[in-house]
């Protein structure tokens, strides 16, 4: 048997700021450019999911389609339309950028057993990024 790939495309918004307590004002400015300036700016980010498997013979699916859009947008709830500095715990510590973001999405998508073996997350800030 052969593994399939399967990617699923969801967006959802949400808000950050790039800053470091301990750095004064002009070196978080030289280091992060516009994604310092206060209070933060927003994104209509794009994940891509993808998940990997063996093609059940009883149902033709490596995962059902539908339950991978309900997981995944369960999951992406907790994030939508929230600050990333101030309403998510994940980030306390952390800059919110899109490699952190990405890195918690796998830890929670990861548990989902459901959605069978986490292949792969690709997330866009927008269209360009």
């Amino acid at each position: 048997m052969s593994t399939v790939l399967l990617t699923k495309r969801i967006e959802f918004a949400a808000a950050h700021r790039y800053i470091k307590a301990e750095w004064d004002e002009a070196k978080n400015r030289a280091v992060f450019g516009p994604c310092y300036n206060p209070p933060a700016h927003g994104h209509n980010y794009m994940v891509e999911v993808t998940v990997s498997g063996e093609v059940d013979p009883k149902t033709g699916m490596v995962v059902n389609l539908f339950d991978l859009k309900r997981i995944l947008l369960n999951v992406l709830e907790e994030f939508d339309h929230k600050n990333l500095n101030l309403d998510m715990p994940y980030f306390e510590g952390r800059i919110p950028t899109s490699e952190n973001l990405a890195r918690v999405l796998w830890t929670k998508l990861d548990r989902q057993k459901a959605i069978g073996t986490l292949h792969a997350i690709r997330l866009y800030e927008d269209e360009d990024l």
